[in-house]
């Protein structure tokens, strides 16, 4: 087994992993798990590079993590330059900031100062999308005498675990709503399989002041998570994703916008860099109408990851992680 010192979008672990370096350079690899592909143009593995120089480390050890042990542990046929390996290989602009100038895969220059010279091509679609477009009442939470205190998830950020919190909930006619003031916002999830009903909860620390986001990216079934202010917002992002069979969206009073992801409902067919540019767009959004996290959309998809503490939302309800059950 190896330790694997992980920078993605939402789950960060280098500040506390990175010093274990200076004294296991064989049993460290570095890695950009779930990761958007905004911050995916700017770098990956070479940043880590360069944050590692900056701690002082070896560069020997810290060239080891990033290219030598992951092709050992995996036994990959790349990456070595061994006589008689393909030449795959990168050239950096030095060994401090890990600029990539250029990138060679069997010999051939495939990118040059941050331009690909790969040809896009489109993929086919393979999906499984089979659920039917909401109604707002599918969103509604009747209040009832279980849900006083309410149980809430605590998204951390920058981590893929929760706190399990208790408040009392806000009602309004009969039925509890998302509390803005306090940050505690209804989340819901949509079973994408088939029609069944939608099951809901609540979280605190998104920060929506408006509106509501939804995406199909939700670890590790997959089916649509949504976090919104109120019920026709909700229910307005949901539906996109369900039209367009797959993406991350978001949706208030004026704005609708969707991010595609056909096949699988996890992944575009297009270009990466025009990928990259409509989710800064939308991420931007997010984050104009209030959200304090640093990758809202990441963080969205981990909170269906039932595996991981202490309280996540599964289509069949709220999910305790620590005894494993459902409540």
């Amino acid at each position: 087994m190896k330790i694997i010192i992980r920078e993605g979008s939402a789950a960060r672990n280098f500040v506390a992993l990175i010093d274990l370096l200076h004294d296991y350079p064989d049993m460290i690899m570095f890695c950009s798990d779930d990761k958007h592909p905004d911050s995916l143009v700017l770098g990956h593995i070479n940043q880590l590079c360069a944050r590692a120089v900056e701690k002082g480390i070896n560069l020997y050890k810290i060239l080891r993590a990033a290219c030598v042990n992951p092709v050992l542990h995996y036994k990959l046929d790349v990456g070595l330059l061994r006589e008689g390996d393909a030449a795959d290989f990168i050239v950096v602009k030095d060994l401090e900031k890990f600029e990539v100038l250029k990138t060679f895969i069997n010999g051939e220059l495939v990118a040059e100062n941050g331009v690909s010279n790969i040809i896009t091509s489109k993929s086919g679609i393979v999906n499984n999308f089979s659920c039917e477009k909401k109604e707002i009442t599918d969103f509604e939470f009747p209040l009832t005498t279980s849900h006083s205190p309410l149980s809430v998830i605590e998204a951390l950020d920058g981590q893929l675990i929760t706190n399990r919190l208790s408040y009392e909930p806000k009602v309004s006619e009969g039925k509890i709503v998302s509390d803005i003031e306090r940050d505690i916002l209804k989340i819901v999830v949509v079973n994408r399989y088939n029609n069944a009903p939608v099951a809901k909860a609540f979280i605190k620390n998104f920060g929506l002041k408006q509106g509501a986001l939804a995406s199909s990216v939700a670890h590790d079934s997959h089916n649509i998570v949504a976090v919104g202010v109120d019920d026709e917002s909700i229910c307005n992002a949901v539906n996109l994703v369900i039209e367009h069979k797959g993406g991350v969206s978001f949706c208030n009073d004026d704005i609708d916008m969707i991010v595609p992801l056909p096949v699988a409902g996890l992944m575009s067919n297009e270009d990466g860099y025009k990928i990259a540019e409509q989710y800064s767009l939308i991420d931007k959004a997010v984050k104009e109408a209030g959200s304090t996290l640093g990758s809202p959309f990441m963080t969205l998809s981990f909170m269906a990851l039932l595996v991981i503490p202490h309280l996540k939302l599964s289509d069949k309800g709220l999910f305790d992680g620590d005894h494993f059950r459902i409540l």
